[in-house]
């Protein structure tokens, strides 16, 4: 058996196909066999609330509520697109919630589990927000506003952050090696998984005289894109349908 992971959907009613496969993947017999499955952050563009009333956010929960029911663990971590989501959605569509940092056993190697943008410490006007914008009387604060504001707020948002990328140096947005192994030596591992910065890549180094590894999960918005961890290796792929 193994253990599946996946980032960074940026599911989003502009680009259906994805989330088409996206239900495909969960439904497949890799996904309604694994040992348990891992959705580290970012799976919609734009998460305004589990009492979004839009078409997404219940294929969504069918798909992973159906793969809980399955048997299969079905983990989900906050990004900085989806941290509105909350107890009553997860509910809803069988999910378990994680704190970002946790650490779980993963076929026998204790895991780091991250979203990633903490680590990107170089980007220093991100971090600011993201401070801002995680604080409980900040989302209190959002979700008391009606649904339509909501979607505005989110759209403006989104074209921030695009704007935010646009003008910033690729090597800045990128995780920070020291912060990685900081994080690390603090949890005490040598295996850390974490999406993010869409650049998918097996990372080899050395953490205080030990080999460790740092695995990026890829995005989905032209391809799917899966991590799967058993007993022996770590495999990174890509796919345009599920069974592939």
């Amino acid at each position: 058996m193994s253990t599946l992971f996946i980032a960074d959907l940026h599911l989003d009613d502009e680009r259906p196909a994805i989330t088409t496969l996206f239900e495909q993947f969960l439904a497949s017999d890799e996904a309604r066999t694994a040992s348990a499955f891992y959705i580290l952050g970012d799976l919609v563009e734009a998460w305004i609330g589990d009492d979004d009333d839009a078409e997404l956010p219940t294929r969504i929960a069918i798909a992973t509520r159906r793969l809980s029911d399955a048997g299969v663990p079905v983990y989900f971590m906050a990004g900085n697109r989806d941290f509105l989501l909350g107890d009553a959605f997860a509910e809803r569509a069988g999910l378990t919630l994680l704190d970002d940092g946790t650490v779980h056993d993963i076929e026998g190697v204790p895991t780091l589990l991250m979203h990633g943008d903490v680590l990107c410490t170089d980007d220093v006007a991100y971090q600011t927000v993201r401070a801002q914008v995680r604080t409980p009387a900040w989302k209190a604060q959002i979700l008391s506003m009606p649904l339509e504001a909501r979607r505005a707020f989110a759209a403006k948002a989104r074209s921030d952050s695009k704007s935010h990328t646009g003008r910033t140096d690729e090597t800045i947005m990128d995780v920070n090696q020291a912060a990685v192994e900081t994080a690390m030596r603090s949890a005490g591992v040598q295996r850390l998984v974490h999406g993010h910065t869409h650049r998918p890549a097996i990372h080899t180094f050395d953490l205080d005289g030990r080999p460790a590894r740092r695995i990026v999960l890829g995005d989905w918005y032209d391809q799917g894109s899966v991590l799967t961890i058993d007993a022996t290796d770590a495999q990174l792929r890509g796919f345009h349908n599920a069974h592939v």
